[in-house]
């Protein structure tokens, strides 16, 4: 009895040295056995892919007057300021010609010369805002046209957008030009004004220089008295609500960009961003040094804002802003995010998760821009891709969802 009872013993304690065994055994096969790579996945799907080139800007008064002395003399100090409002035929500053100029010769010819290119240019700018009235007034028309056949469904909705848009652009050209005449009509007088005080010796008859416009000083380029010679800045001025936005680019993305081009205004100090559009792409570029000294070519990009002024009225002249030029919009594309492509010899290439494990699969790719690469051919709608590839992983790669 007690023989048995010792045999079943051994027995038992044999069995458990072999569970044990098995157990380590196991452990140790799981421990080394390969663990899956926890990665982000994201899905190829279809949605709009907005191409955009995005560059620091500044805001610019569209319209600004150059106040410049006409004739040599001394001015009196001035009582304006930066950012004091004028109105329109405002005393600005008080001009008492030197005795010199008033037995000059030369002078005297000189004064008369600018009378008659004043005349000129006042000629001039009157003859443009007889065609930018024509022009404005026939893009209303065109607008209320294309609003009818809008409403009735005959015309797309882009239409209608570009009619009031070109609508727009003529009303705030003829506001500008009409800037010009009224600083054209100003410069003529104070020319005519200057030419008359000729011939006066000692008068001591003041030369009163006048505002042509309503607007406000952007600048003070004299602030004290004494003697200026002629064509020396004294003021600027312009008017704050009248606002563009300049931004360079590479000329390589400026020959991309459309005239009318959608515009988002972002980081411009105020809440959320700013819509407007590109009014012109200027044809002349200009030579920059990076900030890598590289040589660059760049080109100023023009954009009149879309918004009420009631939500931009604190900005002004030269203040620093972040623009996203629209090049063009595909709708329904699909894509992949950009961080989930890379380099495989000369093509591109993902890593497609299937069952858990990676795979890489050359694509073709389109379109692009920061975020997404727009997908021609390998990847098909609700594929998986890793999104962002690491060196710890290649084919049959078991990887795991994060």
């Amino acid at each position: 009895m007690a023989d048995k009872k010792n045999t079943w013993k051994r027995f038992v304690s044999r069995g458990l040295i072999g569970v044990g065994a098995v157990a380590i055994l196991a452990l140790i096969v799981v421990a080394w056995m390969p663990k899956p790579v926890p990665v982000e996945v994201s899905e190829v799907q279809k949605a709009s892919l907005i191409l955009a080139v995005s560059e620091d800007g500044r805001t610019r008064v569209k319209d600004r007057h150059l106040v410049s002395a006409p004739i040599l003399g001394n001015l009196a100090r001035p009582e304006l300021h930066t950012g004091d409002d004028v109105t329109e035929g405002q005393v600005l500053l008080r001009l008492v010609p030197a005795p010199a100029p008033l037995l000059d010769p030369r002078s005297r010819s000189a004064a008369e010369a600018k009378v008659t290119a004043a005349q000129a240019a006042l000629r001039q700018a009157e003859a443009t805002i007889t065609r930018a009235t024509t022009a404005a007034e026939f893009a209303q028309k065109e607008v209320a046209r294309q609003r009818a056949l809008s409403g009735q469904g005959a015309v797309p909705p882009q239409v209608l957008e570009r009619a009031e848009l070109e609508a727009k652009s003529r009303t705030e050209e003829l506001t500008s030009i009409q800037f010009g005449a009224k600083v054209a009509a100003s410069e003529l007088e104070m020319s005519r004004a200057a030419l008359g005080l000729y011939g006066h010796k000692g008068s001591g008859e003041q030369l009163e220089l006048r505002s042509p416009v309503q607007g406000r000083v952007l600048k003070v380029y004299t602030e004290s008295e004494g003697v200026v010679p002629p064509g020396t800045p004294l003021l600027e001025l312009g008017d704050p609500t009248a606002l563009e936005v300049v931004v360079d680019v590479l000329s390589g993305d400026a020959v991309q960009i459309p005239q009318g081009a959608k515009v988002e205004i972002e980081r411009w100090g105020g809440e959320g961003s700013l819509r407007g559009h590109v009014r012109l792409v200027e044809p002349s570029a200009f030579t920059r040094i990076s900030a890598l000294g590289v040589e660059e070519q760049r080109v100023n990009v023009i954009i009149d804002l879309d918004e009420a002024k009631e939500r931009w009225q604190r900005l002004g002249d030269g203040y620093r802003i972040e623009a996203k030029i629209v090049i063009q919009e595909l709708t329904d594309v699909l894509q992949v995010p950009s961080s989930s492509v890379f380099r495989l010899g000369e093509r591109w290439a993902v890593y497609r998760v299937v069952d858990g494990v990676v795979a890489t699969t050359t694509v073709e790719l389109g379109a692009r821009n920061d975020r997404a690469f727009e997908v021609r051919s390998g990847l098909s709608l609700g594929d998986r891709v890793v999104s962002y590839p690491s060196a710890s992983l290649s084919d049959g790669t078991q990887v795991i969802a994060r």
